[in-house]
């Protein structure tokens, strides 16, 4: 089938609009997309030998960009 993904979509509930576009903008200060963090996460969670926890980005008294470009 042209166009078909070589891996399921999960869905996830209860995260809003705001709070997943926030974590597009974090996920591209670190390089990665938000579906390599969630798996990255999600390894490290159920204990794989050698998953490591996503690195975040340095925020501290800052805000991370939103996907627009805006603060």
């Amino acid at each position: 089938m042209v166009n078909q993904h070589k891996h399921a979509v999960r869905g996830l509930r209860g995260i809003s609009d705001e709070l997943w576009n926030e974590f597009e903008a974090a996920a591209r200060v670190v390089g990665h997309d938000r579906s390599h963090l969630c798996r990255q996460f999600i390894e490290w969670f159920v204990r794989r030998p050698d998953a490591e926890l996503p690195s975040r980005p340095d925020v501290v008294g800052e805000t991370v960009p939103s996907a627009d470009g805006t603060a």
